[in-house]
């Protein structure tokens, strides 16, 4: 049976650790708590259940944090894990199935987290595969019977592991000072929190989050380095921040961008935001039915209910109640098979 080391970076979780630790406390052989500096009583409560407990100054930097966490591991594998998540008494059993069972030459495992729509967070899929257990040395192999090479990438496990994500409150505000202050320093960012810091924006951010981004994100459009979806990833934020500070001419220099190839769902909401905000109510249903009938999203799966609450908006702008009541049917329809798909 391996032997497992838990590592968590926590602040100020004091009331959902307990729960979190409860869950997995007795399939793990070392628990670590990295506190990155709470004014709670959250190191009063990991000291219950463990004394490796340490201070990491934040740096505005998770995966610095993280890889302290993992530099104080001394078991074969490490499990990563948040405070606002649990596992169930099936996934524990599940759990302690996996690690009687593991092969060796497994050096991470995924596991399915969930739970993600009912507290909307920046992911679009209630459930997905994340890497969650780490082999923590890893062992090279030669491979090939001829021009044997070094096996460089690792041996991934999908286990059938669900673990449920039941946040306190959104991260939203927090991510977003993040991003901000990653980018004011000068730090590179990868396309992936490029992507998670366009949906941010989308999903919560205000006037000030959207001036403060502009810059960063029209260097980006302008670079001409970036594929497609990765340029109208980038046009989307250009776009909803120029309608919000009333730069109309970067509004139409970024709509046309994306609308003179492949057109999504964000930017047609916005245009229709964009004409009902001029009262011009026919022009802004047309663009509301294309973001719901005509396209697919690409950064927010939401974005389809906000065009047909704009249709419904609409129409009962123009007086036609009898269609505002047909898309109004078809938002709670919609909505409600959301709700049930985050539950």
């Amino acid at each position: 049976m391996i032997t497992i080391s838990l590592c968590m970076i926590v602040k100020n979780e004091e009331d959902i650790l307990a729960r979190c630790l409860d869950s997995v406390c007795d399939l793990m052989n070392e628990i670590i708590i990295v506190d990155t500096g709470s004014t709670d009583k959250t190191k009063e409560t990991a000291a219950k259940y463990t004394d490796k407990i340490y201070d990491f100054t934040w740096v505005d930097d998770f995966s610095a944090a993280r890889n302290f966490a993992f530099s104080k591991a001394t078991c074969e594998y490490i499990y990563s894990a948040d405070a606002d998540e649990v596992l169930s008494e099936e996934n524990r059993r599940r759990f302690r199935t996996l690690k009687g069972a593991l092969l060796p030459a497994v050096e991470i495992v995924q596991m399915k987290y969930s739970n993600q729509l009912q507290f909307q967070t920046v992911y679009n899929f209630d459930e997905e595969y994340r890497p969650k257990l780490f082999k923590r040395i890893r062992q090279f192999e030669w491979i090939d019977p001829v021009h044997e090479t070094v096996r460089t990438t690792p041996v991934v496990f999908d286990s059938d592991i669900v673990i449920t994500h039941l946040p306190k409150e959104s991260h939203a505000r927090r991510d977003l000072a993040v991003f901000a202050r990653q980018l004011d320093a000068g730090r590179q960012l990868s396309d992936r929190p490029w992507n998670m810091y366009a949906r941010e924006l989308l999903m919560a951010g205000e006037k000030e989050d959207f001036r403060q981004a502009f810059p960063y994100f029209e260097q980006r459009a302008l670079s001409g380095t970036l594929e497609s979806d990765a340029l109208v990833e980038s046009c989307c934020v250009l776009v909803k921040a120029s309608r919000m500070l009333g730069r109309q001419e970067l509004f139409f220099k970024y709509t046309t961008k994306v609308i003179a190839g492949e057109a999504c769902t964000e930017i047609c909401c916005e245009l229709g935001l964009y004409y009902e905000e001029a009262k011009d109510y026919e022009e802004a249903a047309v663009w509301f039915y294309n973001a719901v009938y005509e396209t697919t999203p690409i950064l927010v799966l939401n974005s389809r209910l906000d065009g047909l609450e704009g249709l419904v908006r609409c129409y009962e702008a123009m007086g036609l109640m009898e269609q505002a009541g047909v898309y109004r049917q078809e938002y709670e329809k919609e909505r409600q098979q959301r709700d049930e798909m985050g539950k």
